[in-house]
């Protein structure tokens, strides 16, 4: 009688933790499902994203060709890197180089707080362009090469654009002096672009 006693009372027990641990496991699986359900929903939008950002760079890309082979474009800088290999991080809207027919702009500014003679921190050339030649490399590489002739300067620049995508790389190797500058950043179309040109030389 006291064993069927103990085995009654102790039996509410057991049951009572298999139902506690059911119900654990059971949230645990919620809890899981959800995560699953989460990551699904998260993978499939940076699908989308990566999707609709490869289509934009696409479309970028295809209309910087065009519009470095028209010679109707604008290089808006992003960095600008001197010839002691000192890299600054510049405004692409006051650093650029824009080419409209035979007509190009030189703009280097890459100081915020000196007005220099552009008034806006740096130097502004503009000139007429000659010697200009497009040549493309392996992989779909471009590169478009000039002379650029104003009053304060005499320069030869060479811009190398990236496959698959609007973005480049120019040098400016001044005839005047060693002074190569590189620039690196974004060709868009000329009329697209948002740049502003100082006084220039």
């Amino acid at each position: 009688m006291v064993m069927v006693a103990g085995l009654s009372i102790i039996s509410p027990d057991i049951n009572a933790q298999s139902s506690n641990g059911n119900a654990r496991a059971a949230k645990k699986q919620e809890k899981m499902d959800a995560w699953h359900r989460d990551m699904a929903e998260f993978r499939a939008r940076s699908a989308e994203d990566r999707r609709l950002s490869a289509l934009t760079d696409s479309i970028a890309s295809v209309q910087a060709r065009a519009a470095l082979q028209n010679q109707d474009f604008v290089l808006e800088a992003e960095s600008v890197t001197f010839k002691n290999g000192s890299t600054v991080f510049v405004n692409s809207s006051t650093n650029f180089i824009s080419v409209k027919g035979n007509r190009a702009v030189v703009q280097i500014s890459p100081s915020n707080f000196a007005s220099g003679p552009n008034g806006l921190g740096g130097v502004t050339v503009d000139g007429v362009i000659s010697g200009q030649q497009v040549t493309h490399g392996k992989g779909g590489r471009i590169t478009f090469s000039m002379n650029v002739m104003g009053v304060g300067i005499n320069a030869q620049v060479e811009i190398y654009m990236t496959p698959g995508s609007s973005q480049a790389s120019a040098a400016i190797y001044p005839n005047f002096n060693s002074n190569t500058l590189w620039i690196q950043g974004n060709i868009v179309p000329y009329d697209n672009s948002d740049v502003f040109e100082g006084m220039s030389l």
